[in-house]
């Protein structure tokens, strides 16, 4: 059974819809367009005229510091290491081993010439052509000597010195004028060849110090200060503008950086999925009164766009103000006015757009949400001030933990620094809680809206109408506190309001209290008038009167609308049937005769699960208490029959009420009822004839 989505209401929420979307949209590409500019353009683009500072300025410029330091590191030459005299070792070891197998070679007697150019051809760590090789084997013993002793003498002095990898082909090409000018040109030539196969870098390129040197130069430049006076050109017209040109412009208020196309695509983007996840949200959770009452809806709306431009214009280009900004009161108000759930769906949706395109947005962004989010849980229902403190100290106790660990590990802070985010974060949580507990009574005040601490106030027994009620009708005012208890047990079963059930049904019939004595509960034992001496129309509609009455009482003292539809809503539009009854056997049993409408309620039918269980409660307890059950399943009958009834008359076609809550609510009113009127036990007859003589008497349940 759900409530019909009429046309009207289609159109409403569609408007709702578009207008929240152009808003959020808006508001998004817009985050300073609020504020007053000349000018619209980008980096890279052309300056259509001469942009000259407005007044004097002197700033520390990030865009000019970093140049300079980025020109002072490309300065820096790579870095080398010092020679490694192990290499020079290594190398010069190398050499004397590939000397000795050259000796070895030449003295083999039992090799052939052929076989000892084979042998020194395949040398590994020198390359000799032919030539070279049967000049090495023809030279004399002597001679050989001092050739290996002069080629050794050549590596060790080449690499004493610094050879790196890019200058190795020139110490290469230096080693012939390192050798003695005693030998020929030809042995000469020999000995620079063996050399030179061995001669290796032995500085290297170090990173690490390079990254120290540049590092160094980095630091080592002092901030750029950058002055304009009033009338100075930043930018000719015609020149292109710069990213130091464009800081000018910003640090001077003087422009605002064009949208391009990739940036209102984002934010249209993300408008759209805020959209779509909300609508979604609440087409998902349909038994929630919200999602088909326009008022709440347009609240709802209002509410998160406040909050949004607020934070739009608040938090861009600043360091503290975002995390004043108490952006976590308009979860706990639309949690507190429509529910926990409503606030957690509009957090989450507040929080991202609202740090949306900025450039610390993913440290406020959890900031916002789990700050939010950690206030709604400890809200809970919200009936007691001291909730929203405790909401307040959430908020305040999330939003530190959130900058310790997304702050903190990449912002440093001083002391001074500190204190400052902490007392950032204590004022967002008192002002939130504070923001959250103030507007919820002016919108429950100004709109009829309901919340749970207006709702215990309103149902105190020391309030005005129940202590009017309760001395002008006490059968009546015991009444509705049976039913309020019955309709509350109900309500928890099926995961309605229990609390805004039970003060709506404590209210429903206050009416009854501007004519108690014409009402049977009023009325004192053995005196009872059923008023068979008056017309049964003018009974009806005395009887239909205490409807209009408790209205017209409830406006008096200011009751919510909420409550005056559970006075409207308790009888739908049935009939007061003993009356018509009444007035057909008066007529002679010709129903032609009686117009049924004068014994019918105004209505409207139930519109909520919380004004059906009204109804079905109190004509269950009504039926209770006139016909006594004495059985558990004669108990269950009654209730059953008239959840029947109501349901054949339609009452309950306007409701979210299921199959499966009537069998809660069934469960509920007789688990509730047997408590209250005791039914008696029926003990079976004894088996023996002696016993079966003895009359029983039934015992009442204690």
């Amino acid at each position: 059974m759900r409530p019909p989505v009429t046309p009207r209401l289609r159109i409403w929420q569609g408007i709702l819809l578009a207008s929240a979307s152009l808003g959020i949209f808006a508001l998004l590409t817009m985050p300073i367009g609020l504020r007053p500019t000349s000018l619209t353009v980008d980096v890279g683009e052309v300056a259509p005229r001469d942009l000259q500072a407005p007044r004097d300025v002197e700033y520390v410029s990030d865009v000019r510091t970093e140049e300079a330091r980025a020109a002072a590191e490309r300065s820096v030459s790579p870095v080398y290491t010092q020679p490694d005299p192990t290499i020079a070792r290594q190398q010069i070891e190398r050499l004397r081993t590939t000397l000795q197998y050259i000796t070895l070679v030449r003295a083999d007697t039992n090799s052939t010439p052929e076989q000892k150019q084979s042998d020194l051809s395949a040398l590994s760590d020198v390359r000799l052509d032919e030539n070279t090789i049967q000049q090495i084997l023809d030279l004399p013993a002597t001679r050989w000597d001092a050739i290996q002793q002069e080629a050794l003498s050549v590596l060790e002095q080449v690499m004493r010195n610094a050879i790196r990898e890019d200058s190795l082909d020139l110490v290469q090409r230096g080693v012939i004028s390192r050798v003695s000018l005693s030998f020929p040109e030809d042995q000469a030539d020999l000995i620079s060849d063996l050399v030179k196969a061995f001669v290796a870098p032995n500085s290297l390129y170090s990173e690490d110090l390079t990254q120290v040197a540049r590092q160094a130069a980095r630091d080592a430049v002092e901030p750029v200060v950058q002055k304009y006076k009033a009338g100075e050109t930043i930018v000719p017209g015609g020149e292109i503008v710069t990213p130091a040109d464009m800081e000018a412009l910003r640090e001077l208020n003087m422009i605002t950086p064009g949208n391009r196309l990739e940036d209102l695509l984002g934010a249209g983007a993300v408008t759209l999925l805020s959209v779509v996840f909300v609508s979604l949200y609440f087409f998902r959770k349909k038994r929630a009164t919200v999602v088909n009452h326009p008022n709440s809806q347009l609240v709802i709306v209002v509410v998160s766009l406040v909050f949004l431009a607020g934070a739009r214009l608040v938090i861009p280009e600043r360091t503290l103000m975002p995390y004043f900004y108490p952006l976590p009161a308009a979860g706990l108000l639309l949690g507190t006015l429509f529910g926990l759930e409503t606030g957690i769906a509009i957090s989450l949706g507040l929080s991202i757009l609202s740090v949306y395109g900025l450039p610390n947005a993913t440290q406020l962004a959890p900031y916002y949400m789990l700050s939010s989010l950690i206030g709604l849980l400890v809200l809970g229902p919200a009936r007691r001030f001291w909730a929203f403190l405790r909401a307040g100290v959430g908020v305040a106790l999330a939003g530190a933990a959130t900058l310790l660990a997304f702050y903190l590990p990449s912002h440093p802070l001083d002391a001074v620094g500190a204190v400052q985010l902490i007392s950032a974060v204590a004022f967002n949580g008192l002002a939130s809680a504070s923001i959250a507990l103030t507007l919820q009574y002016l919108l429950a005040q100004s709109l009829g809206l309901t919340t749970a601490l207006q709702l215990l106030d309103i149902s105190r027994p020391d309030s005005p109408l129940l202590q009017f009620f309760l001395r002008s009708a006490p059968g009546t005012y015991q009444h509705s506190l049976q039913v309020a208890n019955l309709a509350e047990q109900a309500a928890e079963r099926i995961g309605a309001d229990p609390l805004l059930t039970r003060v709506g049904a404590q209210f429903h019939d206050v009416g009854k209290a501007n004519n108690p004595s014409f009402f049977i509960e009023n009325q004192l034992p053995g005196n009872i008038d059923k008023h068979d001496d008056m017309p049964p129309e003018e009974v009806a509609a005395t009887i239909i009167r205490h409807v209009t009455d408790g209205v017209a009482l409830a406006r008096k003292h200011r009751l919510p609308n909420r409550l005056i539809d559970f006075m409207l809503e308790h009888h739908g539009t049935l009939i007061t049937r003993y009356q018509y009854n009444q007035a057909v056997e008066a007529a002679g049993g010709d129903v032609s005769k009686v117009d049924l409408e004068k014994f019918r309620y105004p209505g409207p039918r139930p519109r909520s699960r919380e004004t059906a269980l009204l109804m079905l409660a109190d004509g269950v307890e009504a039926r209770t208490r006139a016909e006594r059950p004495d059985t558990e399943e004669k108990l269950r009958d009654l209730v059953r029959s008239v959840m029947d009834m109501a349901q054949k008359n339609g009452q309950l076609d306007d409701t979210l009420i299921t199959l499966r809550d009537l069998t809660l609510i069934t469960d509920s009113f007789v688990t509730t009822l047997r408590g209250q009127y005791h039914p008696r036990i029926q003990y079976p007859k004894a088996d023996t004839p002696a016993q079966s003589a003895v009359e029983t008497t039934p015992t009442q349940r204690p």
